[in-house]
């Protein structure tokens, strides 16, 4: 699942982290067009936040370096 963090109302989702990508760019380019065409301002920040999901059903111990396995 994916979310435009300027617009917060575009929620997408696909098979994978690329498609979902790919789906979000579709999103924005469409709510530009829509922004402009309704005359309302385009956000212009240049924030990136990507948030992972972990199954923590999948997660084990941490070893005993501390490293992430």
């Amino acid at each position: 699942m994916g979310q435009l963090v300027e617009w917060p109302e575009v929620v997408t989702e696909g098979a994978d982290l690329d498609e979902c990508r790919a789906m979000l760019r579709n999103a924005l380019y469409e709510m530009v067009l829509a922004y402009r065409d309704l005359g309302k301002e385009i956000p212009s920040h240049n924030a990136l936040i990507e948030q992972l999901p972990v199954e923590i059903d999948l997660v084990s111990e941490p070893a005993l370096s501390g490293e992430i396995p």
